[in-house]
């Protein structure tokens, strides 16, 4: 019984490395074409722009309101709520930085003048 867990042992250790020289030896020595850069449809971004203009004031009259309640968390001194506000403040003036950033790419790539912030 010993000798046949040794054997099976060996045959799939020796089934495994073989997969791994086999995989290693597969792998292309040519590096990655380089990567092509992105075009935008002026006509699709030109109608998301009034969305983007939306959600980001939507999103600048939330924080205004969570960091209200954020210092009356901290005040009344609820720190894991009020670090929890902190971080859903956070998420969302990353959110609102990204959607600056698309609009001036749409600006830059479009040639409009579309409002950024």
């Amino acid at each position: 019984m010993f000798r046949k867990l040794v054997a099976i042992a060996a045959l799939s250790g020796t089934l495994a490395l073989g997969a791994v020289g086999v995989a290693s030896a597969a792998t292309p020595s040519t590096p990655a074409t380089p990567a092509t850069t992105h075009t935008i449809d002026c006509t699709k971004a030109l109608a998301r722009v009034p969305k983007i203009n939306a959600r980001e004031a939507k999103a600048a009259t939330w924080v205004t309101k969570a960091q209200a309640r954020e210092a009356t968390a901290t005040s009344a001194g609820h720190t894991r709520i009020a670090n929890r506000i902190e971080r859903r403040i956070k998420f969302v003036q990353k959110r609102e930085a990204r959607g600056t950033k698309i609009l001036a790419r749409i600006a830059s790539a479009c040639g409009t003048g579309t409002s950024a912030g």
